[in-house]
């Protein structure tokens, strides 16, 4: 009962400082991005740090539904510690982009349960939860692509991508460059389906930035790698 009172003790006392850490400017930056909070991210990892990893309390501020929370969950979270069905559950409910990407790659990459996650999640016709699994995808075509039928993704990627709602677009975009950049043998032909298809081919990129566009993105990082 102690543990419980300290709990809502504690996330009361979060809660006020991400409030008190909440900029005016920063939100209005946020907001353009779909993110619907205003706390600079290096002060919610200073938080975080601060903390520590506490289960319990992310749990607490997870409930909360409020964007900062949720991301200070992220980030003091024990990512093994989830079962299968609460990340689904979790992912449907994240509709910040910031807080599905974070808990994409800081929770259930980490998972033992990602895999089974990937597989269920790129099937799903919810876009932005078929997004998360691409991305689940890009991962393992970079890092364990044993098993992966790469062929049949980039005809996936081929059909599907053109029409696909912005964040799927985005997370398919990506696993076509990352094929292209990983395997030499399929390299030829992600060029040519980014080339044909010239999705993001006019995306805007800061200086020094490389371009999304997949055929720029592969030939640049083929280039770093000192490959051909």
């Amino acid at each position: 009962m102690a543990e419980t009172a300290l709990t809502e003790n504690t996330v009361a006392e979060v809660m006020a400082e991400l409030a008190e850490l909440e900029d005016p400017k920063a939100r209005e930056v946020n907001e353009k991005h779909g993110d619907d909070h205003g706390v600079n991210l290096g002060k919610l990892r200073a938080l975080a740090k601060r903390l520590k990893t506490k289960q319990e309390l992310a749990y607490r501020l997870w409930e909360t539904g409020d964007t900062a929370a949720r991301l200070l969950a992220i980030l003091i979270c024990r990512p093994k510690a989830f079962e299968r069905d609460e990340l689904d559950v979790m992912l449907r409910e994240a509709r910040a982009p910031k807080v599905h990407d974070w808990l994409v790659n800081y929770v259930v990459k980490k998972n033992p349960h990602s895999e089974d996650l990937r597989l269920a999640w790129s099937a799903d016709p919810d876009p932005a939860v078929a997004s998360a699994g691409w991305a689940l995808t890009t991962e393992r075509v970079a890092k364990k692509p044993e098993g992966l039928d790469l062929a049949g993704l980039l005809d996936v990627i081929e059909a599907e991508m053109t029409d696909a709602p912005d964040r799927l677009q985005w997370a398919m975009n990506h696993c076509l460059a990352q094929i292209g950049i990983e395997h030499a043998g399929y390299r030829a032909r992600a060029l040519d389906i980014g080339e044909r298809l010239e999705v993001l081919k006019d995306y805007p990129t800061s200086p020094g930035c490389t371009s999304p566009f997949a055929p720029i993105w592969i030939t640049e990082m083929v280039r770093r790698q000192g490959g051909e």
